[in-house]
């Protein structure tokens, strides 16, 4: 009788074991699908921010244009934002929006959080209108593409592994802090060459990031997390992605892309 008993209660336990890996299981895809959701979106509005701004910056008629960039005629608008100082404030804001984000997430609210990185998604819409001036639209869909496929293999790859990516994440750092020094270097530089092989460091660089950052983020997960701190990790951890995929876009543009003419 005591063995079957015994029986009994491994049995029983074995089975909530099963209940409990199933329930952690699903709130994890829920976790992930959240993110893999928000990063979408912010994509989506980053696309349709850049292609508005462009289309309110180019003269439909050049013999209309406030002024010329290249052979590309530009409104009044597009020569404030693309031919005045104002240019460099387009391009810093993306960094202020993540500086204050990072510094900020544990004391603001999750809808808060998201909100924010929706806002940070549209600003970096603007700063990357500019793209559509010197590169062909094949181009930026080619490489967007590429991008979108490269990342979907690589963040599978990050959250299906069992290996320990942390290791290969600390080297991915440090290569990181050595490309962003070099980059600053080649603004004052300003070889096509340097920012060649940068641009395939980047490449490499963040492709590699993609991996190991969706291991960070599915390993941040906690069955246990409330709602709101589940919902910012899930925040947050779309705006790593999406610097990522933004990152490798940028890269491949720069090395395959065809300038307009």
């Amino acid at each position: 009788m005591s063995d079957f008993d015994r029986n009994v209660s491994a049995r029983w336990g074995q089975s909530v074991a099963r209940a409990g890996r199933a329930e952690i299981d699903q709130g994890l895809r829920s976790y992930m699908l959240g993110v893999y959701n928000n990063m979408v979106v912010g994509l989506a509005l980053t696309g349709v921010v850049a292609l508005g701004v462009n289309m309110l910056a180019v003269a439909s008629d050049a013999s209309m244009a406030a002024a010329q960039m290249g052979r590309i005629p530009l409104t009044a608008f597009g020569v404030a934002l693309y031919g005045s100082p104002l240019k460099y404030l387009v391009m810093l804001a993306p960094l202020a929006f993540v500086l204050f984000f990072s510094f900020r997430i544990n004391q603001m609210s999750a809808s808060s959080a998201r909100i924010l990185f929706f806002a940070f998604a549209a600003t970096m819409g603007l700063s990357l209108s500019s793209i559509l001036l010197i590169y062909t639209g094949t181009s930026v869909a080619r490489a967007f593409f590429v991008t979108a496929a490269a990342f979907g293999g690589l963040s599978l790859y990050g959250y299906a592994t069992k290996r320990d990516l942390s290791a290969m994440g600390s080297f991915l750092v440090m290569g990181l802090i050595g490309l962003i020094i070099a980059s600053i270097v080649n603004l004052f530089v300003q070889s096509s060459a340097f920012q060649f092989g940068l641009s395939i460091l980047s490449v490499l660089i963040f492709s590699g990031l993609t991996a190991w950052d969706t291991q960070a983020i599915k390993e941040m997960y906690y069955a246990g997390d409330g709602f709101e701190v589940a919902t910012k990790k899930s925040v947050n951890g779309a705006l790593m992605l999406y610097l990522d995929f933004i990152n490798i876009f940028q890269s491949l543009l720069f090395l395959t892309g065809s300038r307009n003419e």
